[in-house]
């Protein structure tokens, strides 16, 4: 992945959003739990910043940690994912944002699977968009294609 390409958030892109997308992304928002529309998906493919296309999260590292929110032990590259440290809700949390668009994306945890990262990203649904491996080449994305374990998903 070429770490220079930018992604950029453009008034289109966020005219095109729905309500929810927006208050999740732009508003710092949750969505409730088991509501996301990728929680249950266990397809091959890459996750994608709903705003501005900046790739993710790999299907290979999302399991089912039970949250009610699609979690994943690592993005595809860590600097594309942007950390913060959130003291809302009464909670002391880590936030991750992507690094281009400025999405509000979710939180990381440390209750992740220890033989992984030990880490578990708890992602919004509403800020992503979730590209098909056979679909990533056309997209644009197909130098993460390697990126796909077939074996690790079908176990997701």
């Amino acid at each position: 992945m070429n770490d220079d390409k930018k992604y950029v958030k453009t008034d289109k892109a966020l005219a095109d959003l729905t309500a929810e997308q927006y208050r999740v992304t732009q508003q710092d928002g949750t969505e409730a739990p088991f509501s996301g529309e990728h929680t249950d998906n266990k397809e091959r493919g890459i996750y994608v910043d709903v705003v501005t296309g900046e790739p993710l999260f790999a299907s290979s590292d999302k399991f089912e940690s039970g949250c009610g929110w699609p979690s994943f032990t690592r993005p595809i590259k860590e600097t594309q994912i942007v950390e913060n440290f959130d003291e809302s809700h009464g909670m002391r949390r880590v936030e991750v944002r992507s690094r281009d668009g400025d999405s509000h994306l979710g939180h990381v945890f440390e209750d992740g699977p220890k033989e992984e990262t030990g880490l578990r990203y708890c992602i919004n649904s509403a800020s992503l968009r979730f590209v098909a491996a056979e679909d990533m080449e056309q997209e644009g994305y197909g130098d993460l294609l390697s990126l796909i374990d077939q074996e690790k998903t079908e176990a997701v």
